[in-house]
Formats: structure tokens, sequence, C-alpha cells
């Protein structure tokens, strides 16, 4: 715990303009991002009596030591800069809101050749068309799924259109009239396009224009006697108002607002936000938060905007915002939100009417999903906490780890030899911080050296991270922290949401390579790969990480130099930690081993092209049909392929020509060989190609 007074800056060196700020700790780690109108007086709040501080500050500012600060010259200028580092730094003490659930949208694809409507969920996609959020999945389905009858745009996958274009016969929609069937040809690219766009003028909101014109349509039909046409617009019409009766009209005059509410206590805050588009509630999301410090209704609501809108433009930001208490002050907010709009925002109080009556109800809204975190964290927070002292007293730690990582290694028969870990810091999974190697030291299969390396590996950085930024001569160490990947160890490939690049936070406060230790390491195996994590520390001459490892027989916990294990009682909450820890850890390197087994089973001849990509290589496999083809082809006719020129088809039929062709596919059902066309080992949808000679998964057991 550091002091304050060791890093406080002199009154006379901070400048009395606005500025943000930022706190590090001792690994130069930003921990807290701040902005003020006044540098000067800002931070002179930091630096009184710690007992007459918020207890998260308190926490805050003995968890640093150093602070400094950029200017500004106005106070926008401050709030997108504060906004920029939260999002680069991700400050462990800076309010931010957790969504409980990743929310659904309605997405039109407007960035395709035909737009297609689906559901989607997670970071938002340029060119692509959003409403919502919704609350459930199954309620955007229902709206489109009345919607298709009036709007039948494409709502299949691409794979199921490229088939249906391949065939030449539509999907199951197209023939009920629920897709204009664009993969037939049945509509042209404009008038699907259209008919998308027209899509997404109802759904925001548009309603009236289309209804009315519908329905002079009807009755024209009806006075020409044409009485199938106007039936069909008279079903449609009813479509549109069923749908659109899912949302009730709160408030008049066709408003585009979102309205947020916050609930709060001492140490937390919900905040719930209705998106209200055409009158109509459109969706419905929330967020709950720690409170860092002594922190404002206003403050609480400037953050909130600041997550809402910080990577929206244009009609993502509506024309009205309504809170329950604004920023202080009110001006630089209201000018941000403008900008990010592109015309006028009105962020202000509800003082009476629909606008008011509606915010009470986003506000109960918000004080049930606030006791209703505080109902389930309770549990949470007790249960971990009990879990982290159990095994600090098993294992005989100064404290409890709160830093934990765990490493497994995974392979089949000895081939693809991988290793993962994984980090859980305060009981809970940080999957921005996985990492996963490559074995290469040796081939072959020997568990107890690719442990020992993937050891050394990881902490043989860590202790270079050390040297580079001087903690080595003061001996300093620590825990806790967020680590980069190895770009010399690892793949630097990504795997989901769990991955992240090589190239992550330095000096400047961004997490480094491996640049922070744990307070515990654990193996998946018992005593050989424990003696083996230990021997690598101890070769690094690192004294101060505790090792263990959870063997899977008897889940008994084995610590360096005992003959005997340690035996945790099975009802246990750190024994059922560890094995959380353990199973997540083999979850993740038998993921690794399987992506690379499956890219090495996918591998073809034009793999060993140089110079040639991915995207060259599908364009010949689409031009010829088949590396057979292409294997007897010219190289004049290889020139004729988009982007080959001569030297590259000089080098693509050499290649092939020194490449043995692949055995041929079989057909398992009559064992008759299929000698037309060679397989594409370039991998198909399924992204397991058929060829002889591949090995099957189920010859040998993955590890």
């Amino acid at each position: 715990m550091a002091d304050p007074s060791s890093y406080r800056p002199r009154p006379g060196d901070i400048p009395d303009s606005p500025g943000v700020y930022r706190f590090r700790d001792e690994h130069r780690r930003v921990i807290y991002v701040g902005k003020a109108k006044s540098l000067r007086q800002r931070l002179a709040n930091y630096f009184q009596d710690l007992a007459n501080l918020h207890p998260r500050t308190r926490t805050m500012v003995t968890t640093a030591a150093s602070v400094e600060w950029t200017v500004v010259s106005t106070e926008v200028e401050a709030l997108q800069l504060e906004y920029s580092w939260i999002k680069e730094y991700d400050p462990r003490f800076n309010v931010k809101y957790r969504d409980d659930k990743s929310y659904p949208y309605l997405a039109v694809t407007l960035n395709e050749q035909f737009p297609r409507v689906q559901v989607m969920r997670g970071l938002k996609k340029k060119g692509v068309r959003y409403f919502g959020p919704y609350a459930h999945a199954w309620a955007i389905r229902d709206t489109v799924d009345l919607l298709l009858r009036v709007f039948p745009v494409r709502t299949c996958s691409a794979g199921v259109f490229k088939n249906a274009a391949r065939t030449g016969r539509p999907c199951l929609l197209g023939y009920i009239d629920k897709c204009s069937a664009p993969c037939v040809g049945r509509i042209t690219p404009e008038d699907h396009r259209e008919l998308a766009e027209e899509f997404c003028d109802f759904m925001a909101g548009r309603t009236g224009t289309y209804l009315r014109r519908l329905e002079k349509q009807m009755m024209e039909a009806a006075e020409e006697m044409e009485y199938e046409r106007a039936a069909r617009l008279r079903d449609d019409i009813g479509a549109l108002k069923k749908a659109m009766e899912k949302n009730a009209v709160v408030l008049a005059d066709a408003t585009d607002a979102d309205l947020i509410a916050v609930a709060e206590d001492e140490l937390e805050a919900a905040v719930q936000i209705f998106h209200v588009r055409g009158g109509r509630v459109r969706g419905q999301r929330g967020w709950v938060t720690d409170k860092v410090e002594d922190v404002t209704t206003g403050a609480l609501v400037e953050h909130a905007l600041q997550q809402l809108y910080g990577e929206e433009s244009g009609d993502a930001v509506p024309k009205e915002v309504l809170v329950p208490a604004l920023p202080e002050p009110v001006e630089p907010v209201q000018e941000w939100l403008t900008g990010r709009r592109g015309a006028n925002v009105s962020l202000r109080i509800p003082q009476r009417g629909d606008k008011k009556a509606l915010m009470e109800t986003v506000q109960r809204n918000a004080q049930q999903s606030l006791a209703l975190h505080k109902t389930r964290r309770a549990s949470d927070l007790t249960t971990r906490s009990r879990a982290l002292e159990e095994i600090a007293e098993a294992l005989g730690l100064d404290s409890a780890p709160l830093r934990i990582e765990c490493y497994d290694i995974s392979h089949l028969q000895g081939d693809d030899v991988v290793a993962s870990m994984v980090v859980f810091e305060d009981g809970l999974q940080r999957k921005g911080e996985y990492r996963r190697f490559q074995i290469k030291g040796f081939a072959g299969q020997d568990d107890v050296r690719s442990m020992h390396e993937v050891i050394s590996r990881r902490f043989r950085r860590y202790l270079a991270e050390k040297e580079r930024t001087g903690e080595w001569a003061d001996g300093t160490d620590g825990a806790g922290g967020t680590d980069g990947a190895d770009g010399a160890d690892t793949d630097g490939t990504l795997a989901g949401p769990e991955v992240i690049t090589d190239s992550l936070k330095d000096d400047d406060g961004r997490p480094r390579k491996f640049a922070y230790p744990p307070q515990l390491v654990v193996v998946d195996g018992g005593q050989p790969q424990v003696a083996a994590a230990q021997r690598a520390l101890d070769e690094l001459g690192i004294d101060d990480i505790a090792v263990c490892g959870l063997a899977k027989r008897l889940e008994e916990v084995w610590v360096p130099g005992e003959d005997d294990p340690v035996v945790l009682p099975r009802t246990s909450e750190g024994l059922y930690l560890l094995q959380r820890v353990r199973d997540e850890a083999h979850r993740f390197a038998i993921t690794y081993q399987r992506t690379k087994r499956a890219k090495r089973f996918r591998a073809g001849p034009l793999d060993d092209v140089p110079g040639l990509g991915e995207t060259r290589k599908q364009a010949l496999i689409k031009h010829f049909g088949s590396v057979k083809k292409l294997r007897s082809a010219t190289i004049e006719q290889i020139q004729e392929v988009p982007g080959i020129g001569r030297k590259t088809a000089e080098t693509i039929a050499v290649a092939l020509a020194q490449a043995a062709p692949a055995a041929p596919a079989v057909n398992t059902a009559t064992g008759e060989i299929i000698e037309d066309e060679e397989p594409d080992t370039t991998g198909d949808s399924s992204g397991e190609p058929v060829t002889a000679g591949v090995p099957d998964e189920r010859r040998g057991q993955e590890t």
C-alpha cells in the first residue's frame, strides 16, 4: 500500500486549466482516468486526509504510485479524451457499466448486394442498420415474421442463399411468399434493396405514410374490382398493425428519445435505458457499476452517456435524451452529443406529462435491477472470498491468491502440441487475458517437458519486462494486471473474444507482454507437472509465486516437494474454484489444438506457393473448379485469373508440378473411388474436407 504523499505533485506544478489526469500503479498501469475543469482543484481532492475519502477512492490512491495529466483547451475535448482513454486503458477503478447480457438487435445488412434481415449481437458493424436493442431474440423474430408478409426481404444465411442460387430453387420462404427470392432472380438487386430500405423506414417509425399508401391502394383495387389484390393488401395492413401493436404508443407526436434512469446506493449504481422511436418503446437495456468514488447522479449519467453514445453517430443518437439529473457542467456534454449526431440534441430532465410518467417507469426498472443485482452478488462475493481463503489456507499462502494463472497441455497422439494459459482474478475469468502457446522446443508427446517449456517462456518474458521497465533494480514485484501475448511464443491468431492481439499495453499504461506475475500458478496434472513448473521458476530465480497442480483422477491438489497431495473436502469452495480454473484451461487448450489440427487437414498444395494469399487461392479454385484442373492448366491459362501475373503463374505451375497429387476421394457409402475431380483441400463450409489419408479424430485421444 503506497502513501499518496510519496507521489503527490506540488500544487504549483499542476496547471489551473481543463485537462485529463491518469493515476498509475507501481507497474505503470493506468488504474484511473478522470477529467476536470481545473486540474489543480480536482487533483487536490485526492491528496487530503485518507479518512475523509470515499472507501473506493482511498483504495485507488493507495494503490497508485504516480499521477500525470494532459492539458486540453476545452471541456468538450476533455470529455472526448477521457472517453478515449477509458476505452483504451480499461482502468480498474473507473466507473464501467457492465451489461448483464448481450442484447439482441434487429439488423439489416445494407452493406451486402442483397440485404439480409437477421438477429445480431455484439459489436456493431459498418454498413449495417440496427434497430433495438430488444429484451429477447424471440421478440425480434415475431416482429420480422409479421413484416415479411409485406416486406419479403431475404433472411437466409450466405450458405443457404448460395445453395439456392446454385440449384435454381428457392427455400421454403420463397415458396410461401415471405421472401422475394433474389437468389433465383425473381427480383432485381435494385428492387430488393428498395424493399429493404422500406423495411428500415417502417422499423424507424415512419409507419403512418406507408399504411395510408397501402389503404389507398386497397381502395383503388376494390374500385377496379381486383378483389384478390384488395384482400391481399387488407391482410398486409392487418399484419403491419399487429406488428405495431407489439410496441404500445407511450409518447405522442412520434417522439424519438432515450430515457435514462439511475438507482444507486453508497457502493453501486444501476442504469436503465428505454429507447423510444416513433413514440414507441423499441428497446430496453440495463447496466450495473461499482461506484469508485463519491460521484453524483449527474456524473453517473455522464458516464452512461459516454458508454451509450461513444461509438454511435447520426440517427443512432436521438434528438432528445431524458435523464434524472444533468451532468455538471451540462454544456460540454450537450455539445459532444450534438457533434455525435450532427444535429442539435436536447439533454434535459422531464418535468411533467407523459415523459415524466415514462421516466418514473424507467426509474422503477432501475431500482428493481439494482435490488436483483445486490441479491445475486451478495452470495457470489461471499462464495468467491471463501474459496480464495480456503485455497490460501490449504497451500499455506500469506494472502488470498487474487490472481491465478492455470496452464494445460493438449495434443493428439503427440501431434499439434499446444498449451493454454487462462487467468482468473478475484475468482472470475479474465478471458481477454487468455494466452496460447505452440510447443517449439522438441517434437513428440511429453507433457512434463512441455509444461517446463511453457512456464519458462511465460516467466522469462515477465523477467524481461521487469528488467526493461526498471523494476528489476528496485526488486519490486506485484500481482494483478493484464498480460499481453508473447509475440515470439504465440501464433497471434484470435479465438473469438478470448484471445486478443499481441500488441497490447506498454509504457504509456497499456498492459505489457507478460508484465505482471500471478500469486498462484495452477497446472493441469499431478506431481511430475508440478515439479516441472517449479523447476522452471527455480531456474529463473523466481521464488515468490506459489505452484500447485490438480490431478483429474481423484481431484488431488499437489504442491512441490511433497510426497502426499493436499486433499480438500469435496464440498470445498476452494476445490470447486480450482476445478473451474483447471477445466477452463483444458477447454481453451483443446479448442486451440482442434483449430490447428483442422487447419493442417485443410492444407493443400497451394499453401506452399510463396506470396499466394487466401484471396487469390480462392480465386484460382473458383476459376478452375478444382486443384486437379489447375494442375493441368498452362501458364497462360493461369494468368487469366484476375490478380495472377506471369511470374506468379510460373511459381504456381512449378509448385503444383512438384507436389504429389492428393489421394482420390472415396464414396464411403459405395466404396467407389471418385477420380473425376480432385477434392478441394482448401476447405469447404464445414471446414472438414473428405480425402483419403486424413486421420480420423476417433483414432487417437486428445489430451
